[in-house]
């Protein structure tokens, strides 16, 4: 067990998301909202910010009333620069009101991406190469955005939950709560203010996802209370009827995405989700103008991922699986940045405390006055465990069809290579469950159940060497 000399300062997640507290940021973890932000996003700006509203509105390629918009006939960089008055004065009027500010970084993240990457959309629709995009963000766009990352604790750039998809829902009918077909998009770039369209169902699948975090959440914090006091029966019970529930509905809610979101239609708005780091649009990064901290230097963000939702790096870190010391793995690290800065507490406050109390060494321990609970919990681990490969699986399955089979740019929205970025994660994942399943005597103690998952975890992991080989060959990719 680790050493208990330097206790892990105790992290609060919150029981009572308190949704009417604008002094709170807008996300903080909780037991009855998960990773969703702590009450739904706010949709209407103060009067002041009228002039961003109106170009929002007039922005998507196909707009709310269906006519087409400024980025359809690629007017929206003019209108920037002749409409826009730089409205950074007004921000501080409303700093208080955190998820204001938060509503207000999601509106001028989306005007900034659309901005910068208009003329590789319009040269993408016509079946040209992306080429490069702007290059100079004017001021005002990057001193409101600056002054709203500093108060929300974001990057001046657009991230997935601050922005482009965990606060950018709202409900239909609000009754209704966070029921699928009642979400709806906030912001959209193509033609995602249609409820049917493939980009509203690309983020509203990731928000119906996210919508089964909170028992995620709270069987980890009863995970880590009864391993601190060794109770491993109260430790299953957590594992399996939280943790496990909470997984399987996740990943059923994932496979939804083939339906709503279809593979061919994913690339024509997936221009505007690029970032600035390891992108060929941007080889010299961004200029910031009006930002006197940046002191002329050239900028470079992550662009919004999937990969910086929390759901499963809060697995990595409470079933504490190892990653291989690659570059691949690097990126998944400067990828923390990316996300709420609460997130990234909690998911490193669960990683320090399984280190502390030696979950993971407990928990797949089997002392011999508890044999049969300790094979239960190596069961119940080996399954939050598919569950991960499954999550994992299925996201490779997506870049397969809806990436690979339809562009050759070689790089993710996030900036990582996009053949061999996923497999890294996903290799280390059946690496430890046959490393667990092993130890644990195989399939004769852990039963026919855990013998049939790794037989496909065996299967996987053949198939997946021969895709990425195949990959690489067609790619030039080492």
């Amino acid at each position: 067990m680790g050493s208990l000399s330097n206790p892990v300062t105790p992290l609060n997640v919150l029981t009572d998301a308190k949704p009417d507290d604008t002094s709170l940021p807008a996300f903080m973890v909780s037991t009855t909202r998960g990773f969703l932000p702590r009450a739904d996003p706010i949709v209407t700006l103060p009067p002041e910010f009228d002039p961003l509203e109106s170009i929002l509105q007039r922005m998507p390629v196909k707009t709310a009333s269906g006519e087409p918009g400024l980025l359809a006939e690629g007017k929206l960089g003019n209108v920037v620069l002749s409409e826009l008055p730089d409205l950074t004065s007004h921000i501080d009027k409303y700093a208080p009101n955190l998820p204001l500010m938060n509503a207000l970084y999601r509106d001028y993240s989306f005007l900034l991406s659309a901005f910068l990457l208009e003329p590789c959309h319009l040269r993408f629709i016509k079946g040209e190469p992306y080429g490069l995009a702007r290059d100079v963000l004017p001021a005002n766009i990057a001193r409101p955005i600056k002054r709203c990352a500093e108060l929300t604790g974001f990057k001046p750039f657009m991230e997935y939950a601050g922005s482009y998809a965990l606060y950018n829902y709202r409900l239909a009918n609000p009754p209704s709560g966070l029921s699928y077909p009642n979400l709806r998009l906030i912001r959209a770039f193509e033609h995602g203010l249609d409820p049917a369209s493939s980009e509203a169902g690309f983020v509203l699948v990731h928000i119906a996802m996210v919508s089964h975090s909170p028992l995620l959440v709270s069987g980890c914090v009863n995970a880590i209370s009864s391993a601190t006091s060794r109770d491993r029966s109260r430790f299953n019970t957590a594992l399996g009827e939280e943790m496990l529930t909470a997984l399987r509905n996740i990943n059923r809610s994932m496979e939804t995405m083939w339906q709503k979101s279809k593979p061919g239609s994913y690339t024509s708005f997936r221009t505007f989700i690029f970032g600035i780091t390891s992108q060929s649009m941007f080889p010299d990064g961004v200029l910031y103008e009006g930002i006197e901290e940046y002191e002329g230097e050239r900028q470079s963000f992550r662009g919004e991922s999937g990969a910086n939702d929390s759901m499963i790096p809060l697995m990595d870190s409470l079933l504490s699986i190892p990653m291989p010391e690659t570059p691949l793995t690097e990126i998944l690290k400067d990828f923390r940045q990316y996300r709420p800065s609460n997130h990234r507490d909690f998911i490193k406050y669960v990683a320090e405390r399984q280190d502390e109390l030696g979950i993971k060494r407990w928990a797949l321990g089997e002392e011999e006055e508890e044999e049969e609970e300790g094979r239960e919990t190596r069961r119940l681990w080996l399954r939050l465990l598919d569950q991960v490969r499954e999550f994992r699986w299925r996201h490779w399955c997506f870049a397969r069809e809806y990436i690979l089979k339809q562009t050759s740019h070689p790089t993710a929205t996030g900036g990582s290579p996009i053949v061999t970025w996923l497999p890294n994660q996903l290799g280390a994942v059946l690496a430890e469950m046959e490393k667990i399943y092993g130890e644990g005597g195989g399939g004769e103690k852990l039963g026919e159940e855990i013998e049939e998952i790794m037989d496909l975890v065996g299967r996987q992991r053949e198939m997946l060497e021969k895709e990425v080989r195949k990959f690489c060959e067609e790619r030039g990719v080492n």
